[in-house]
């Protein structure tokens, strides 16, 4: 790798480097002006008496956007490891619309380019890369998947009891038109949202829908204990894990020299 390669990459990916650290948080701020000129544009009234400075804006938070990423392509050693990666198709969803709006011009086409603008937002998630803690919470999930499937699964099987239960004793009369229409009653009842478009009119359907309310409350607690534990247990195993620069994978030992998935030198 060439000395201006390898500066560069320093630069991008160097976190614990003042250069590094500069360039994360000139792009945080970059991110963040670039989200909120999304939103002010999507406001009639600033579109109509700013239109032309948020233009501009978009513009130039685009170019810089491009830059980035053609710069973090020609830096890395497999430049395919970060292109087909999470965040390479965030980074690139985050320029695209802008230029697709100027390749497709003309009346015909402006719910395309409305749709287009709005993906924009896309760049929120760029800055996950920047949370720590992010990686730490996506492995949390991971792991506690299963769990967390048998969890929705049970519970999956009481609103469709529950629903069906309301469906025969209240009846088209109360609004439970269909089984269907009951679970998604029973759903929105254990869920504790309450939209009331639908409510139960006989003593026994108010006491049932109570029970359901009650389950409701309980049941809360336990996907977030699930996590928790999960979150404690990956933050604790991963304290001596070595991230990889190139394709940004954080289970590597401590004291590793090459990426055991991509291949690339550690720390280089």
């Amino acid at each position: 790798m060439s000395k201006l390669r390898q500066n560069i990459k320093t630069i991008i990916f160097g976190t614990d480097t003042r250069a590094g650290k500069l360039f994360d948080e000139i792009l945080i701020v970059a991110i963040i002006l670039s989200i909120v000129t999304v939103l002010l544009d999507s406001v009639s009234d600033y579109s109509q008496q700013y239109g032309q400075i948020l233009y501009s804006a978009e513009w130039v938070f685009t170019i810089m956007f491009t830059l980035e990423y053609f710069l973090r392509i020609y830096c890395i050693q497999r430049p395919l490891s970060y292109v087909f990666s999470f965040f390479g198709i965030i980074d690139l969803l985050s320029v695209i619309p802008t230029y697709l709006s100027v390749l497709l011009p003309g009346a015909q086409v402006l719910s395309v380019i409305r749709i287009l603008r709005v993906l924009r937002i896309f760049r929120v998630l760029k800055l996950v890369q920047y949370m720590g803690e992010a990686n730490h919470l996506a492995n949390a999930l991971i792991s506690s998947k299963r769990k967390i499937f048998i969890f929705l699964f049970s519970i999956m099987n009481v609103v469709v009891i529950l629903g069906s239960i309301m469906y025969l004793i209240e009846g088209e009369v109360a609004g439970y038109t269909s089984i269907p229409k009951s679970i998604y009653w029973a759903i929105v009842t254990l869920t504790t949202v309450g939209y009331g478009d639908i409510a139960p009119l006989t003593s026994l359907g108010q006491a049932i829908s109570a029970i359901i309310m009650l389950i409701g409350y309980s049941i809360i607690a336990v996907p977030t204990g699930i996590v928790t534990t999960e979150l404690a247990f990956s933050k604790s195993n991963s304290e001596n894990k070595v991230l990889c620069d190139v394709c940004e994978k954080d289970d590597l030992v401590g004291d590793s020299l090459f990426c055991r998935h991509c291949g690339s030198k550690i720390g280089k």
